[in-house]
């Protein structure tokens, strides 16, 4: 079991070698980019990573690509091993679109602006750590020990955010397993809305704060004089500082707000039932307010936290009547409430699609049975 552990490092004079580093760094992933670049156009493959990182070290050699030492040779080999990967991706959805296949559309890596260059990584060597101090290039920093580091170190990730604060990311290998939810209660079923943030189908219902709505009018304010600063100046340095502080501070609250609902609801039931939704199909539809709600960064943080099992996302669970099991077609986007036509039920749409998520989730765990035959049919199994 692999976890990532991430750690503040305190403000210091010394950051300033780790933005030069990062910078650096920046500066070799648009230069591997363009050798590949070169050779694609040329021979029409990409170019083989051993090769590459063998072309850098001859290179760090030469008197004008010294600088490049000031980069450890394990964060090369990283961008070298990130760029091959995504080229190897790019030329699949190659092969497959030569076949007459269309799969999702891939590109391949482009050149990034060395100011938004955001991170390097080191795999086996090139940091040493002792309690609250990492070493790194000959230089320590010292981090907030937020939580004590167990386990075996996979890699270390040095990143720096807008603002200029750095962090380290450290994924260890643990051989723990995931603790059991031990909440009294039973399985619950719970449907993501466009007006209701969550429906569990219990009958509770929980309203999204929806920070960015909020920060909104302070972000337009804010980013408006922005765009009125000089390129290049300290005034727009400045100005743009204060934009990212205000969407950090959006993201802070939202995840504040995540861990406690998902707290909340792994206290109360053991197990979770959710729909597996195309959450990037629904965003572009749908845009700022689907992005307000996250919903994909809250499955994740409940996903660690308590069982979650999600069933197939082409059930029909909104369209299902869950006391007769009777498919209502013509249902739209429109209708908040309907009533069944076999038997004559009113539903709720979120609340109905909540407790038929409930059903197929506790018949795919095996914790119930679903009793409607034309439920059965339709189960999403692992």
């Amino acid at each position: 079991m692999v976890l990532t552990y991430k750690y503040k490092l305190y403000h210091s004079k010394r950051l300033r070698k780790l933005h030069r580093t990062i910078n650096i760094a920046g500066v070799i992933y648009n230069h591997c980019v363009a050798l590949h670049k070169r050779y694609y156009r040329l021979y029409g493959k990409y170019l083989n990573k051993h090769k590459l990182q063998k072309h850098i070290t001859k290179l760090k050699k030469l008197e004008r690509f010294s600088f490049w030492k000031l980069v450890p040779s394990q964060a090369i080999q990283d961008i070298t091993d990130r760029i091959d990967r995504a080229y190897s991706l790019f030329f699949k959805y190659i092969k497959k679109r030569r076949q007459g296949l269309k799969p999702a559309r891939v590109s391949p890596p482009g050149f990034r602006k060395i100011r938004k260059y955001r991170s390097y990584t080191l795999k086996q060597a090139g940091y040493r750590i002792n309690g609250n101090t990492i070493r790194l290039g000959g230089q320590k920093f010292k981090f907030w020990l937020s939580r004590p580091i167990t386990g075996r170190i996979k890699t270390v990730t040095v990143k720096r955010d807008n603002l200029g604060d750095f962090y380290i990311c450290i994924a260890l290998e643990k051989d723990l397993c995931r603790p059991v939810n031990t909440a009294p209660g039973k399985i619950v079923g719970i449907d993501f809305g466009l007006k209701t943030f969550l429906t569990l189908s219990d009958g509770s219902k929980i309203e999204s704060p929806q920070y960015y709505l909020a920060y909104l009018r302070r972000l337009q304010k804010q980013q408006r004089k922005l765009s009125r600063k000089k390129k290049e100046s300290s005034h727009r340095a400045v100005a743009s500082r204060k934009v990212a502080r205000l969407h950090k501070k959006v993201a802070d609250c939202r995840r504040d707000f995540f861990h406690k609902t998902a707290n909340m609801l792994a206290g109360t039931y053991r197990y979770i039932a959710v729909e597996d939704l195309n959450l990037k199909a629904i965003q572009k539809r749908w845009g700022r307010k689907v992005s307000d709600y996250a919903f994909g960064e809250f499955l994740r943080i409940l996903g660690y936290k308590t069982h979650v099992t999600a069933i197939d996302r082409y059930y029909p669970s909104t369209k299902t009547c869950h006391a007769c099991g009777y498919i209502n077609d013509s249902l739209t986007l429109k209708d908040r409430t309907w009533q069944c036509p076999d038997c004559g039920a009113l539903h709720d749409r979120d609340r109905n699609a909540s407790i038929n998520i409930e059903r197929v989730g506790a018949s795919t765990l095996g914790t119930d049975d679903v009793r409607l035959a034309s439920l059965e049919c339709q189960l999403s199994l692992p």
